[in-house]
């Protein structure tokens, strides 16, 4: 059976097959709605997840209780002072792109849940639609801001957060709380560590990662954690630096927001939500 829908963005109608996914940025959802979306997912399969995969085991170690925090120390002190006058000049830049303030705020999940605020340069814009929520962010960054996510540029406050704590060179991407509510117990342990600059895939795959084997690859690093393992990733995230596809995907946005799994682990992303939750969410709009 065919549902008729209205797409945001093209202003048409647009006709949806059975079991066709859809780019929730089409449609004119609030940011309740999209909440409502991820519930829905997480009714459908979370505690299956759970049921399916094995626990984590944390590896606790000399370097990882100790040594590991004061090697976070001593760089994250040398690049902030080294990246002081490049900070200086990305600030003044950021004034006259979007103005003030310059800085961009949003509290992350830390090490065992604990809420911490990160600090970066803003690259967008606070453009909204007609309902007053913010456009996506690709329709918000802006050409500096691309350029300064291409180069990385946007991360050098980071070290910041390390210094004080909240955060490692190495160790899984902070992510907003929310995120974490709909995660499988197993990916949750992702924050048995401090969250880190990146923690690269060690064996390249040739594509762009998916949440879900994003989250293995974190699972794998907390399992796993060690020097040398360290070492290879801080060599990675070098590569990845001055790797221009991937820093072009990351400088344009185009990831989707991770929104739960489906029953084969896989994760799905706000560009590909299967059909079936947004008619949910339009039924619940005539109700």
């Amino acid at each position: 059976m065919e549902t008729l829908v209205r797409s945001n963005t093209a202003e048409e109608a647009v006709i949806l097959t059975e079991g066709e996914c859809v780019d929730l940025d089409d449609y004119n959802l609030t940011t309740e709605q999209r909440r409502t979306v991820r519930q829905l997912i997480k009714e459908d399969t979370l505690e299956y997840m759970n049921k399916r995969f094995d626990k984590v085991k944390p590896r606790k170690s000399i370097y990882t209780i100790f040594v590991k925090r004061m090697i976070d120390i001593f760089v994250s002190f040398l690049a902030l002072t080294v990246t002081l006058p490049i900070n200086l000049i990305i600030g003044i830049c950021t004034y006259f792109d979007v103005g003030n303030p310059i800085f961009f705020k949003q509290e992350r999940c830390g090490k065992n849940g604990k809420i911490f605020r990160i600090v970066k340069f803003r690259n967008m814009t606070n453009e909204t639609d007609g309902n007053g929520e913010l456009l996506p962010p690709k329709d918000r960054v802006t050409k500096f801001g691309k350029f300064v996510r291409k180069t990385s540029l946007d991360e050098l406050l980071n070290f910041w957060s390390i210094f004080k704590g909240d955060m490692s060179l190495i160790g899984p991407r902070p992510l907003v709380d929310e995120y974490t509510t709909y995660m499988s117990d197993r990916h949750r342990m992702r924050s048995a560590v401090r969250p880190g600059l990146e923690c690269p895939v060690i064996i390249e795959t040739g594509y762009e990662s998916s949440w879900s084997e994003q989250f293995e690859n974190d699972v794998y690093y907390v399992e796993n954690v060690s020097f040398m393992l360290d070492v290879k990733m801080i060599f990675k995230l070098v590569q990845m630096v001055f790797n221009r596809k991937s820093s072009s995907v990351r400088g344009n946005v185009q990831r989707g927001s991770f929104m739960g799994y489906d029953t084969d682990g896989n994760s799905i992303i706000s560009k590909k939500v299967p059909r079936k939750y947004i008619d949910k969410i339009l039924e619940m709009d005539k109700d």
